[in-house]
């Protein structure tokens, strides 16, 4: 579903697509739902808060396409509920019940945020609709992790957490001189600045998912 208007009724506003989602996410206070085609408004693991809960809805073939199914497989270990249909029929994010964020009909990214009743309860009847016959989706019924050793792992974990090299080194029964060389390694392909950054990548792309099932 893609918004297009003439005119700007009121409680009608555009924004850029980045940055402005996430600053209404900020706002939120106890639920936000989505229904995603992965082709729309859309938001990341950084975006969750503590105490507002988290719906949303994937097409099926996240659990089969690795790139899409990292980011997907992070927001579920962030707290969000992830469930997946065949086909999702539109891309909308609703916040605490009374904002609707909807693709706009621009070429620059832009969405749409309507405070209008008919379109907000229109979205949530849509999304409580296809929930309950929706599936669950499980760490497990993700993508296999991408070509990560255990060590990598374990050492994008402690980078995450801000371990230091000495902490790294003896977490993981190594030399410091092999930590700073793993480091740099997992840095340059991942595309980081520093280390704290090259942690939190990796949790955005979900590299750090448990598998236990």
């Amino acid at each position: 579903m893609t918004v297009t208007m003439l005119g700007r009724p009121a409680g009608f506003r555009q924004i850029p697509a980045h940055g402005g989602i996430a600053e209404l996410l900020a706002s939120a206070g106890h639920e936000v739902i989505a229904l995603d085609t992965l082709a729309g408004p859309t938001f990341g693991p950084r975006d969750i808060k503590p105490g507002v809960r988290y719906r949303a809805i994937f097409p099926d073939h996240t659990r089969t396409t690795p790139t899409v199914g990292r980011h997907v497989g992070a927001l579920s270990q962030a707290g969000v509920a992830v469930r997946t249909i065949p086909l999702v029929p539109m891309n909308a994010i609703v916040i605490d019940g009374s904002v609707a964020v909807l693709p706009a009909d621009t070429a620059n990214g832009s969405v749409a945020v309507l405070r209008l009743t008919s379109v907000v309860m229109t979205a949530l009847e849509l999304f409580e609709r296809i929930w309950p016959d929706a599936v669950p989706l499980a760490g497990c019924d993700l993508p296999a992790e991408t070509d990560l050793s255990v060590r990598e792992q374990e050492m994008l974990r402690l980078l995450a957490l801000g371990a230091t090299d000495e902490v790294a080194a003896a977490q993981l029964g190594i030399s410091v001189r092999t930590v700073r060389r793993m480091v740099a390694q997992l840095m340059n392909r991942l595309g980081a600045r520093s280390r704290f950054q090259a942690g939190m990548k990796a949790a955005d792309r979900g590299w750090l998912l448990d598998r236990a099932c």
